[in-house]
This record gives C-alpha cells, sequence and structure tokens, in this order.
C-alpha cells in the first residue's frame, strides 16, 4: 500500500515539472526574440528615407542631363546665327564700289535708302536672336550646374545614411540566440506531447511560437548590409562625380570662357553633360540598393512582428 501512495507523488512531480519546462522555454523564447523588431523599424525608416533622397538625386541629375543637351542644342542654333551676321557684316563691307550714272537721283536714293533700312532692320534682328540665345544658353548652363550641386548634396547624404543603416553584431547574435531558444522549445514541447504532460492549448499555443519564430531561420540578415554597402558605394561616386561635374559645368557657363575659346567651351560643355549622366546613373544604382534593402528589412520586420505576436 505504501508503494501505491509513492508512485502517484512522483508521477505528480514529473508533471509538475514538464509543465513548467515547456513554460520556461516559452519564457526564454521572449527573451530572446522581444525587441528586435524595433531595431527593424529604425533601420527600415533609415532605409525609406535615403531611398527618397537618392531618388531626388536621380531625378537632378537627370534634369541636369537634360538641360545640357538643350543648352548644346541653343549653342548650335548660337554658331549658326553668328556665321549667317558674319556674313551679313562680311557681304556689306566688301561690296564693290562702281561708278553708275544715276538716271534719277530721287528714285535712286530712295531705294538706297530702303535697302539700306532692310539691311540694317535684317542685321538688327539677328543681332537681336543671338543676344536672347546667349542669354537663354546662359540660363540653362546655371541650371545644369544647380541641378548637379543638387544631386551632388543628395548623393552625399545617401552615402553618410547608407553607410551607418547596417545590422549591428549584436543584432545578428539576437537573432541566432533567438532561433536556438526557438528550438529548445520545439524539443520542449515535442517531449510535454509524447508525455502528455501539457494541455492542448498550451501545445497549439507553443507550435504557434515556434512557427512564427523559427522564420528567422529564412531570413538571410546579411543581405541588410550588402545592401547598405552598394548603396554607399553606389552614391559615393555619384557625389564624386557630381562634384567634378559642378565645376565642370560652372566653368563652362562662366563668362571667361562664353566669350574665350569656342573649342575650349564645346569640350567643358560636353564633359558637363557626360558627367551629369553619369552621376545619374550611380544616384539611380544607390536608389535601387535602397529600395531593395527596404524589401529585405520589411521581410525582417514582418517577421519580428509575428514572433513577437506569437508571444503575447
Amino acid at each position: 500500500m505504501r508503494f501505491a501512495f509513492i508512485i502517484p507523488g512522483i508521477m505528480c512531480v514529473i508533471t509538475a515539472n514538464a509543465a513548467d519546462s515547456l513554460s520556461g522555454a516559452i519564457e526564454n523564447v521572449r527573451a530572446a526574440c522581444g525587441g528586435i523588431s524595433n531595431e527593424l523599424s529604425d533601420m527600415k525608416t533609415k532605409a525609406g528615407i535615403n531611398t527618397a533622397v537618392t531618388g531626388v538625386g536621380t531625378v537632378a541629375g537627370g534634369v541636369a542631363l537634360g538641360t545640357g543637351i538643350a543648352k548644346s542644342g541653343v549653342d548650335a542654333e548660337i554658331a549658326d546665327l553668328e556665321s549667317e551676321i558674319e556674313r551679313l557684316r562680311a557681304a556689306n563691307a566688301n561690296t564693290p564700289v562702281e561708278q553708275i550714272t544715276i538716271a534719277d537721283p530721287v528714285a535712286f536714293n530712295r531705294d538706297l535708302g530702303n535697302f539700306v533700312a532692310t539691311y540694317s532692320a535684317q542685321l538688327q534682328k539677328r543681332e537681336s536672336e543671338l543676344a536672347e540665345l546667349e542669354q537663354k544658353s546662359k540660363t540653362l548652363g546655371n541650371w545644369r550646374t544647380g541641378m548637379m550641386a543638387t544631386s551632388t548634396a543628395t548623393n552625399i547624404a545617401g552615402a553618410m545614411v547608407a553607410s551607418t543603416n547596417k545590422v549591428r553584431g549584436d543584432l545578428k547574435t539576437i537573432i541566432n540566440e533567438c532561433l536556438a531558444s526557438v528550438k529548445t522549445l520545439s524539443n520542449v514541447r515535442m517531449q510535454a506531447r509524447i508525455e502528455k504532460s501539457a494541455t492542448d492549448a498550451e501545445l497549439q499555443r507553443a507550435e504557434r511560437i515556434v512557427s512564427a519564430c523559427d522564420a528567422w531561420s529564412t531570413v538571410d540578415i546579411d543581405v541588410i548590409n550588402r545592401r547598405a554597402s552598394g548603396a554607399a558605394t553606389s552614391a559615393g561616386v555619384g557625389a564624386g562625380l557630381g562634384i567634378a561635374g559642378t565645376i565642370t559645368s560652372a566653368s563652362a557657363n562662366s563668362d571667361a570662357t562664353r566669350g574665350g575659346d569656342d573649342t575650349r567651351e564645346k569640350k567643358l560643355n560636353t564633359a558637363a553633360n557626360v558627367l551629369a549622366g553619369a552621376t545619374t546613373a550611380a544616384s539611380a544604382t544607390a536608389t535601387i540598393f535602397n529600395a531593395t534593402q527596404v524589401g529585405v528589412i520589411k521581410r525582417a520586420a514582418s517577421v519580428a512582428d509575428e514572433c513577437e505576436g506569437a508571444l503575447r
């Protein structure tokens, strides 16, 4: 009879310990996996902001390129108009003087006056058109320089944000510890199920936690850092090209250059346009890296939210 009383006592102790183990394993998961979403939320915000920032840089670079191309067209019109004006002036200066007999002085003076008036009006019109085109070219050049400066500033900001928007080593460690605690919970749950030492509700809750938190094993957290490094590098390249492009554009559009060697001015304008295109491409690449980083962070944040939600 004494033995019969001892057996139930032992069974009660075992049951209590198994239940405590399941509850303890859940608490371990809560301690290891909780709070990850807060860290990822800050990273997601930074990546989103950086996508917008480098996106502005891409647009600014594109505007600079488009403006530079438009300026090249205007400069070509200026060159043609200058040639026409030069021909008009040369034709007037080189008109041969011949002795002629004037039969009707009144008619001659009238026709000569009309010719001079027509010539003067034509020359004045062309010179006025030239002045307007030169002002338009100057304005477009200033716009190109301003847009290049804007693209440079946004790329510098983008490089700075991207270089800091990375997963810290301790976060990766936390995720690994989270997965280890989930594995322990899975084993304890299996043991409790075999021993029938936990209720169906307790087992189901543990199963939901394991299912939600084990999803961390499908998230490649290192991708976040690779995207950040790619964005920082691309934005840095864009910033360097933007600085060179801004300086080149400003030099090409300066009064000293515009009033000097036409060949040098054309070369500087071409170089400024090339740099604008290269800056735009680098900014676009940084934007893509930032956008894809947002996607990865969102995926990780979703896992964190579901895991922490299952632990509530």
